[in-house]
């Protein structure tokens, strides 16, 4: 079967209708907590431990996880131990938008060193493709 090549998006076209279409959608805002205060004096988990704990959390139809996606824009550590993370979506239409932030909260909550999380659903910036990891692009490529 011949494919019409005149049909086909290029990548700046797609951007723009996604801009678009995110434009057009109500971005409702949405936050996702979980876990306890720490006991005072209690030491704060690393940086890179929570890190590791957002890469656990997978769009559940894009193998990868949503570090490397490039969803996650923010995150700040209080001395308290508690976790503020800022994180976005391909739009506000995803169907996974009530999940993925609950499940990063969770993921983040269930470590050693970690107090309340807050993961707060952010649309600005609107996410792009070039946010992603390039380990996130090559997996992308294979599909």
């Amino acid at each position: 079967m011949k494919e019409n090549k005149e049909n086909l998006l290029s990548e700046e076209q797609e951007e723009e209708l996604l801009r678009a279409l995110a434009a057009q959608a109500p971005a409702e805002e949405y936050t996702a907590t979980a876990g306890e205060p720490l006991p005072k004096g209690s030491l704060s988990a690393p940086r890179e431990d929570i890190v590791n704990a957002l890469k656990t959390v997978s769009d559940p139809e894009i193998p990868i996880n949503i570090y490397d996606m490039g969803f996650v824009y923010d995150i700040r550590q209080q001395e308290d131990g508690d976790v503020e993370i800022d994180m976005t979506l391909t739009a506000p239409t995803c169907p996974v938008a009530g999940i993925l932030p609950q499940q990063a909260a969770d993921a983040v909550a269930a470590l050693c060193g970690v107090g309340r999380v807050t993961v707060k659903v952010v649309w600005e910036p609107a996410w792009t493709p070039d946010k992603m990891s390039e380990d996130a692009k090559a997996v992308l490529e294979l599909f």
